[in-house]
């Protein structure tokens, strides 16, 4: 078991994701330290000044500051951001390589701190990278979580929530596996209020159920595509994830959220780190959370995570 640190956060990577992230954690006061970490010194620079004029309205007196890698040492969480976006006409391979020399790189200079704390992955193809980040830091299985599908879930459950007229908070339902294009919406179990969300869909005569699921499950999945088109790249919504799960570990939660974490035999599959509920808190995933699948649901799953083994195999063959 761990030593319980204090409330330090470390960040490493700047981009879109990562000062939404810092802006994020400084308004809802999650942490009492944020130290930001970047190649772009005075682009982070410029975002310690930025967000340190904005602390008095926080709810509380959060310390911002510009670091090195050596202040990760006494850090209860890094969370990295850091890594290089998908170019047109660039391979998804091309892109988990190019990403996992830079994690080589990023996680031995933090282990070299003397880091002990947890690490919270975000950088895309995020199942991946968290996986590369494990091996990497030789840290135990539960301290190393990466953002998995607390996004895809996130949407699934507003679109739920607007389809139904009902707050997001009073829906329950999550989508695991590969946070990309084989995730799976998990409709067996989805419910508001105990109800199964398929009487919901029932009840409507004008609608057809199992097309009205699919166009849902096809909108979240797709959701980022037609971000990125209007704006170029998504960052608010997963910033405020991370967020959630970087509360959930601080506070000490024991709250269940769909991150990515190592499967040792949980729902039939091993040596992979993949979406699926967790129980979260001080020391990270406390246990992955085995919920019933529908027979359809397993071969979706079992798909999703041979596609992520496909690409991540090679890089860890002896």
């Amino acid at each position: 078991m761990i030593e319980i640190r204090g409330n330090k956060v470390v960040l490493i990577g700047t981009g879109a994701v990562g000062s939404s992230y810092a802006f994020s954690m400084l308004n809802q006061g999650v942490c009492d330290e944020l130290v930001l970490i970047d190649l772009n010194e005075q682009k982070s620079m410029g975002d310690v000044m930025d967000l340190n004029h904005g602390v008095l309205y926080a709810p509380t007196s959060t310390k911002v500051s510009f670091g090195k890698y050596t202040d990760c040492v006494d850090a209860a969480l890094v969370v990295i951001c850091a890594g290089a976006n998908q170019k047109p006409g660039e391979t998804r391979l091309e892109l988990v390589e190019k990403n996992m020399a830079i994690f080589k790189n990023i996680v031995g200079e933090v282990m070299a701190s003397g880091f002990d704390g947890i690490f919270l992955i975000a950088t895309n193809p995020v199942d991946i990278l968290t996986y590369a980040t494990w091996k990497f830091s030789g840290l135990p299985k539960e301290r190393v979580i990466g953002s998995g599908t607390i996004l895809d879930t996130a949407r699934f459950r507003y679109l739920l929530g607007e389809n139904f007229g009902v707050a997001p908070h009073s829906v329950h339902a999550s989508i695991i596996g590969e946070h990309g294009d084989t995730e799976v919406a998990v409709w067996s179990s989805a419910n508001i209020a105990g109800i199964p969300l398929k009487d919901y869909l029932a009840r409507d005569e004008h609608e057809n159920p199992e097309e009205k699921m699919k166009e849902i499950a096809v909108q979240v999945r797709d959701a980022a595509y037609e971000i990125i088109e209007a704006k170029g790249s998504t960052y608010y919504g997963i910033a405020m994830g991370l967020t959630r799960i970087s509360r959930a570990i601080l506070q000490n939660q024991d709250i269940v959220l769909t991150v990515s974490a190592l499967l040792e035999g949980e729902f039939g599959h091993h040596d992979v780190y993949i979406g699926v509920p967790a129980v979260i808190n001080r020391y990270g995933v406390r246990d992955v959370v085995e919920i019933p699948l529908s027979e359809r649901e397993k071969e979706l799953f079992d798909y999703s995570v041979q596609t992520l083994k496909k690409v991540q195999e090679p890089f860890w063959k002896e």
